[in-house]
């Protein structure tokens, strides 16, 4: 009897442990491979690495030249206005102001005509700046004139300063000599591209003008107290 138990214990009970484990994995209720789960995940499909784009850059620049440049007023404060006039070949260095409520312009100091017609640095249009021919102010303008017409001061640079902080670069192009004061404006006025105009007298009272005519070369950030000179304005009359 013992070895009729021993022999159920070791083959027959492993042979038919054997047999259900088979029939187990022919119905698919075991898997050694494929571990069931509750919810299947979508197939991913596999892109393939070429195709994958590039990230574009956060900022693309155009190629040069292939954008016009801004329009003369796209950036400019509507509170610009000149404020300093160098001439370095002349020696001419002054503060630039609005004309004061005098009937005589003042001395020690340039001003700009403060028009609608005519404009400030960077503004597209002629920017009107003149001053008395006296030592100190625009009297080496007037003294070239009288040598070949002026001719010396052709291609010199003019340098003017805003009260932005900007500096602008013009280079003197034309003179123009016994102007009437009637008609010096008209030129001006008619002025559509970036110019910068000085003016003189020729004498005392309604002499004719002087006035010499410099296109625009270039413009750059500068230093403040660069910019903006202290102006001491004085009553000559």
């Amino acid at each position: 009897m013992a070895a009729f138990f021993d022999r159920i214990r070791t083959r027959i009970v492993p042979a038919l442990l054997t047999a259900i484990g088979v029939a187990l994995l022919a119905g698919g209720l075991l898997s050694y491979t494929n571990p069931a789960t509750a919810d299947p995940l979508p197939t991913a499909t596999a892109t393939p690495i070429a195709a994958v784009a590039t990230p574009s850059p956060l900022i693309t620049l155009p190629p040069i030249g292939s954008v016009a440049p801004p329009s003369p007023t796209a950036s400019i404060p509507a509170d610009r206005v000149v404020t300093r006039v160098r001439v370095a070949a002349l020696k001419i260095d002054l503060p630039v102001i609005d004309q004061p409520n005098v009937s005589y312009p003042a001395c020690n100091v340039a001003m700009y005509y403060d028009d609608r017609r005519l404009g400030q640095p960077g503004e597209g249009r002629a920017t009107y700046i003149y001053a008395h021919a006296r030592t100190g102010m625009f009297l080496p303008i007037l003294s070239q004139s009288k040598i070949s017409g002026g001719k010396k001061m052709l291609g010199m640079v003019v340098e003017v300063w805003t009260s932005d902080d900007q500096r602008f670069l013009y280079v003197i192009t034309a003179v123009k000599r016994h102007v009437p004061t009637s008609s010096a404006f008209v030129a001006p006025f008619a002025v559509t591209t970036e110019q910068l105009w000085l003016q003189t007298s020729e004498g005392v009272g309604p002499m004719p003008k002087l006035q010499v005519v410099a296109e625009f070369l270039s413009q750059e950030a500068a230093p403040h107290a660069e910019a903006n000179p202290i102006p001491k304005p004085v009553n000559c009359h």
